[in-house]
Parts: structure tokens; sequence; C-alpha cells
């Protein structure tokens, strides 16, 4: 069996987090295993509380991951602090792992913010240029270059600038955008566009998180980037649209739709 590594913060209302790549793990039939970053005290609603695990101990979850089992695929989610991320870099270093991709969490679905301002630098420096692909949304690919992006030309361009500049494949999420939930990919100087209809749901809650799990097991499992994407965001979209309709706020997805 193919594994899979998530490096992520906790939901404690199980729509996001590690929770959310557990469930999408299992879905895709790989065998899933975790390095906590924190424990959140949240639901559908927002975020109400943050616990950071020290540094220190997430390499210790990582150390003790790998150092048993090696994985066939990485996925890192919430990172609070720069120093969880310098530890992050140095043990996917040391066990040479390979298919890592990088969820830039910045800001919750809910709107709580999951990253401090000083980390993301941080985060670009050392994870951009050792990750297979980053899957930023619109929002987070403005923060990351300074851009404004409204229409399709303008994430293209963004894609092409963090993918240029940090030598790494950038899908950004179009589900954000006005015209529609298409998400474009810029690697090695090639532009391809997954399009994706919108769906009408509130159910989002964990959709990055999801998506980014879901690529990084169908990469374990040998497919290429575009079709770990394709299949994604296929598995995605079933996900939202199954409709839990759970709680409150923006509810979660479906994880087992397809089980």
């Amino acid at each position: 069996m193919k594994v899979v590594l998530s490096i992520a913060g906790s939901d404690s209302s199980g729509g996001a987090g590690i929770q959310a790549d557990l469930k999408t793990m299992t879905a895709h039939k790989v065998y899933g295993m975790t390095a906590i970053t924190a424990l959140t005290a949240q639901n559908t609603t927002g975020v109400t509380a943050i616990m950071e695990s020290t540094p220190e101990f997430l390499g210790q979850q990582i150390e003790a991951c790998l150092s048993d089992i090696p994985c066939d695929a990485a996925k890192i989610g919430m990172l609070p602090s720069a120093e969880q991320v310098k530890v992050v870099h140095e043990k996917l270093t040391k066990f040479k792992v390979k298919n890592l991709v990088l969820d830039p969490v910045m800001v919750a679905t809910s709107g709580s913010s999951l990253m401090k301002n000083e980390t993301v630098e941080i985060m670009a420096k050392f994870l951009f240029p050792i990750s297979r692909v980053i899957t930023p949304n619109i929002p987070e690919a403005q923060a990351l270059t300074g851009l404004t992006i409204t229409k399709r030309e303008e994430m293209e361009k963004a894609a092409e600038d963090l993918g240029t500049k940090y030598g790494c494949a950038v899908l950004i999420k179009g589900g954000h955008s006005i015209e529609d939930a298409s998400d474009v990919l810029f690697d090695e100087g090639k532009i391809t566009w997954f399009e994706g209809k919108r769906i009408d749901s509130s159910n989002t809650h964990g959709t990055g998180c999801t998506l980014s799990s879901a690529i990084a097991s169908n990469l374990a499992l040998g497919k290429s980037l575009e079709d770990a994407i394709r299949n994604a965001k296929s598995y995605i979209s079933d996900a939202i649209a199954s409709g839990l309709n759970l709680g409150k706020g923006s509810g979660p997805l479906d994880h087992t739709v397809n089980i």
C-alpha cells in the first residue's frame, strides 16, 4: 500500500486539517500518517483557539513516522510558525521526501487567520523550492505575489511568477474567482487549465485541505501531476455536491462520497 504523510493542524470538528486529510487518503486507498502542527478548537463557524506544537515535538513526530515507514508523498497544510517551517524543511530534506504538495494555509474558510505574517516569507523560502506543487487559492496567491487577481489571465501570471521564482509547480485554485471554479497549473513553463463549474453549496469547510491531500494521494499512486489534479478536482466536486449540511456555518465535505 502507498503511504502519504500529512503535516497539518487538527480540526476538532473533523472537516478540515488532519481529519480531512486522513478521510481523503482512506477514500483513495492509501495509508495516511500524520504530524500535527497545532490543535485547534474550531467548527463550521470559525476558529476559537489554537495550541501550537513545539517545533521540537513536530520534528519528533515526522522523525518517528519516516524513520519507520517511508512515504510516497507528503502534504503540508497549516504551519503557524517560522520555527516549525524550518524543522519541517530539515526533516523532509533528511528523508528525501518526494511528491510534496504544499497548501499555503493562511486563512480558514471561515475567515480566521491561521498563519503569522512573518511565517509566510520563511515558508516560501524553505518549502516552496522542495515542493512538487503548491496550491494557493486566489487570496493567498495575491498575498504571495502582490498582484490583484480578478480574471483568468491574472491567475496565469501569478502562477507563472511564483513557479518561476521558486522552481516549483503552482496550482492556483479558482474557487474564489468571479468567473468560475476553474484552476490553473503552471509547471515547467506550461500552463494547463482544469475547468470546473461552481457548485451552489455552502458546504466548503476544508476544501483546500481535501484537494491538496487528494493530489498527494494520487501522486503517491503514481499518477502524473496533471492526472493527480484532475482526479482530485473530480473527487472534491463530488464531495461538495453530496451536501452533508452539517453545522451552522460553512459545512464540511462528504469525504466518503465515493465509498
